[in-house]
């Protein structure tokens, strides 16, 4: 990985923290993955989908170019606005002195009323990257209309499960039947980061098991594992990541 956009913070339910999929991951080999559009439905699936587009590794090292020159592992002064509850966009970076990394509080373009508070140079400073995040919204824009190739689903061969007791949706949601889980079993190991949940991840035939498993399932769903019910936020690991302990470094 050499250059990835993320959220984190913001007021999100706990489960999510660590779920959370980056905005946009580039690697050097060209790929470049962001979160699939999802279909606009409640609860929304099981398993969150992502997408993957090729560029060329020349191409991929020229948008860390552009990151750098924006100011990802420099040094400016962005302040905080007078917002609450608001996310930080993270950029991160590889350089030869590894990864480095910017986290920029409420960052928005000026006219969206996150400059309460901020200084002219503090706001002069968080422009270069909000254009920075137009430029990578925009790949074929940013590259070239050949430079990016058409988007395919990422087949994850692994899959991470954050774990917490089954937590009943209440009256007011449709009843959910209950799905057999298929992966490691249940809870898994702690996260660490002071949350209340628990962690496994599938891999191999077991990812696979997971994946089919998830097609028939949302977010409500309560899982069976070892006699016991549990709400499960399913999360595709990237190819970067290993398994549950890059999630709450990521958070």
């Amino acid at each position: 990985m050499i250059l990835r956009v993320a959220w984190v913070g913001g007021f999100v339910p706990p489960n999510l923290i660590p779920a959370r999929l980056p905005v946009l991951s580039v690697y050097a080999d060209g790929r470049v993955l962001t979160q699939a559009p999802q279909i606009e439905i409640f609860p929304p699936p099981a398993l969150p989908g992502l997408e993957v587009r090729q560029i060329s590794p020349e191409d991929a090292w020229k948008l860390v170019d552009l990151a750098v020159a924006a100011g990802v592992g420099g040094t400016a002064d962005y302040g905080r606005p007078g917002v609450a509850d608001v996310p930080s966009t993270r950029f991160t970076v590889l350089t030869d002195d590894g990864l480095k990394s910017t986290e920029v509080y409420a960052l928005g373009d000026g006219e969206d009323g996150f400059t309460s508070g901020l200084t002219p140079a503090q706001i002069a400073a968080r422009r270069p990257l909000w254009d920075l995040m137009s430029k990578l919204n925009d790949l074929s824009g940013t590259l070239g209309p050949d430079a990016v190739s058409a988007s395919r689903l990422y087949a994850p061969s692994a899959i991470a499960a954050i774990v917490e007791p089954y937590r009943d949706p209440g009256p007011d949601q449709p009843a959910q039947p209950e799905r057999s889980w298929p992966g490691p079993e249940l809870p898994g190991e702690r996260l660490s980061g002071g949350l209340d949940l628990h962690c496994v991840t599938a891999t191999g035939a077991a990812a696979a098991q997971v994946q089919a498993a998830a097609v028939r399932a949302n977010t409500l769903t309560p899982w069976q594992s070892g006699g016991k019910q549990w709400t499960l936020t399913l999360r595709p690991l990237l190819p970067d990541e290993a398994g549950c302990v890059d999630l709450t470094r990521q958070s």
